[in-house]
């Protein structure tokens, strides 16, 4: 369930006209790269105060797709690109025709409409520039796995899609235990919807409420990292400030979280990886989000991702994932259904 209030946003979105969508991706540029020096707001501590609710809502996506040709845009390249995800969004939102009937039998028959979507209107700008992915290193938007990384990665997400033996073997948004797509990471992703996040700040915490699935990630400031063998949801993270930047380190990661599932986005992260995040506020309405992930298991290099938090109106929503989750229940009974009938169950998609 998302928050309905923001619906308007999508239909607005869809109505905007070509000289709405020019002006403010230019005013976004001119802000990026104009702004003068600029100094956060202090908590009683002395500390830049992160606190506020924040979306990484946006089209950029973690990797870069192979219809760009480079790290950036033009505007006039990214006008181009908010006006047919308009026109889409706006075909997306007209009313069902009842008379259509049915679907076809056995298909998928959807689970979401525009009323549930909101996956941005626009190509992010991070540090002035329109980006066509969040990995800036490698210089080419792509995750560097290895040949064995990317094999442990394939059998997994195939595990997935044809593995029903059981509840404990869905994957953990299907199970609603946490969000999906890493929308609660770290490394936090934009997803579907929901991309909303709450941050607290005191002198000895950072608590960062994740809008999706309400997870929260509880960070020790100056603490050390766990010293027992325990690895928690969201891993282990523990914190410092680096002058203007706080600093976060999460490793010991779930290895029920290595698998990353995401429509259109799917990464895999081992439970041994060293995830190092940075949050910057560079502006009012802006924080700078910054990481990097080690993980000799999978990838071949260290990579590193920019990303842009801008800030939100109104309140982080509940997230009812369910109330009594039939659809699992369903899920296995259709499996077992399938074994009946002598045929295998598969799931055509990357997203949960």
């Amino acid at each position: 369930m998302i928050k309905i209030a923001r619906i308007g946003v999508i239909v607005r979105a869809a109505t905007a006209s070509a000289c709405l969508i020019s002006a403010t991706t230019g005013a976004l540029l001119s802000h990026a790269q104009g702004a003068p020096t600029w100094t956060a707001p202090r908590t009683p501590d002395g500390r830049p105060d992160l606190q506020g609710v924040w979306t990484n809502t946006s089209l950029t996506t973690l990797e870069r797709s192979s219809q760009f040709k480079g790290p950036t845009l033009t505007p006039e390249e990214a006008d181009t690109i908010a006006r047919r995800i308009a026109e889409r969004t706006a075909v997306g939102a007209r009313p069902t025709d009842p008379t259509t009937g049915a679907p076809p039998k056995g298909r998928d028959v959807g689970g979401y409409n525009n009323v549930y979507i909101d996956s941005g209107s626009r190509m992010a700008v991070v540090k002035g520039e329109i980006r066509t992915s969040w990995v800036v290193d490698p210089p080419d938007g792509r995750l560097p796995y290895t040949p064995e990384g990317r094999a442990i990665y394939e059998t997994d997400l195939m595990r997935r899609r044809t593995t029903f033996d059981g509840p404990e073997i869905r994957p953990l948004g299907e199970r609603c235990v946490v969000g999906y797509g890493s929308t609660a990471g770290p490394p936090m992703m934009n997803v579907l919807y929901n991309n909303n996040y709450q941050i607290v700040q005191t002198p000895e915490h950072i608590v960062i409420l994740v809008e999706m699935n309400h997870d929260a990630r509880v960070i020790p400031i100056g603490r050390p990292h766990r010293s027992d063998a325990i690895r928690p949801w969201m891993g282990d993270s523990i914190g410092w400030w680096e002058g203007e930047t706080l600093v976060v380190e999460t490793v010991n990661m779930h290895p029920q979280e290595s698998l990353r599932t995401n429509t259109g986005i799917t990464f895999y992260i081992s439970p041994d990886a060293k995830i190092i995040e940075r949050f910057t506020r560079v502006a009012d309405g802006e924080i700078l989000y910054e990481f990097s992930v080690d993980d000799p298991k999978i990838f071949s290099r260290v990579w590193r991702a920019e990303m842009v938090m801008t800030r939100a109106s109104g309140a982080v929503y509940e997230y009812a994932c369910h109330e009594g989750n039939y659809s699992l229940p369903g899920i296995l009974a259709g499996a077992r259904a399938d074994e009946r009938r002598g045929v295998q169950t598969l799931v055509d998609s990357d997203g949960e």
